[in-house]
């Protein structure tokens, strides 16, 4: 057999022939096949690519609960996010409504001083009246209401809870009452503190 016979039955034709000429070659090379083919499927079976079927599972029930537990925390965080909102909407309802407006809130509570004076009794003279502001808030300040009255020890005690009950949440920071002897009545000046909305300025 001369080289060139040599290597060309090496190649692609030439193994087809040499198959097609020997048929115990031929059933070598079938079984050959079906060997490597059942080792590959064993392989599969044996190995998943994904691991074990109890890898698998494990894999599974890890997903499962993590899931489960990042549903749970962001049901809470709407939860907690919700309840913050809420919190806020009530917070500024209740500052809105029971806060007086700066600009108004003088003639606002002089005029409920004089009608609850009339209620209780009392005879409303001076009134003044000044800013402060309130340490740490930009939305708040302190009216400083000072409001000079006449009466009887029993107008003043009626006055005192008149004041106590104002749904404008009214102060009263001091209270001083001394008797007029001509008339027999006290002349009585109250101090009252009175929160309202807007910057506090020295007035």
């Amino acid at each position: 057999m001369t080289r060139t016979d040599k290597h060309s039955t090496w190649t692609p034709h030439g193994i087809l022939g040499r198959l097609g000429k020997d048929p115990r070659l031929t059933a070598r090379v079938a079984l050959g096949a079906l060997l490597v083919a059942n080792l590959a499927a064993a392989a599969v079976v044996l190995h998943p690519w994904g691991g074990s079927p109890e890898d698998l599972q494990r894999q599974l029930a890890t997903l499962s609960r993590d899931a489960q537990q990042r549903e749970t925390a962001t049901a809470r965080l709407r939860a907690i996010a919700g309840a913050v909102e809420k919190t806020r909407a009530e917070t500024d309802q209740f500052f809105n409504e029971n806060f007086l407006d700066r600009r108004t809130a003088y003639s606002t509570v002089l005029t409920e001083l004089n009608a609850l004076a009339e209620k209780a009794g009392v005879t409303a003279r001076d009134h003044s009246f000044s800013y402060e502001p309130v340490e740490g808030s930009d939305t708040l300040a302190l009216m400083l209401v000072s409001g000079n009255y006449e009466g009887s020890y029993a107008d003043l005690v009626e006055l005192i809870s008149l004041i106590d009950r104002s749904p404008r949440f009214l102060t009263i920071e001091r209270l001083q009452a001394s008797p007029i002897q001509s008339q027999g009545t006290l002349a009585i000046n109250v101090r009252l503190n009175v929160f309202v909305k807007g910057e506090g300025e020295a007035q």
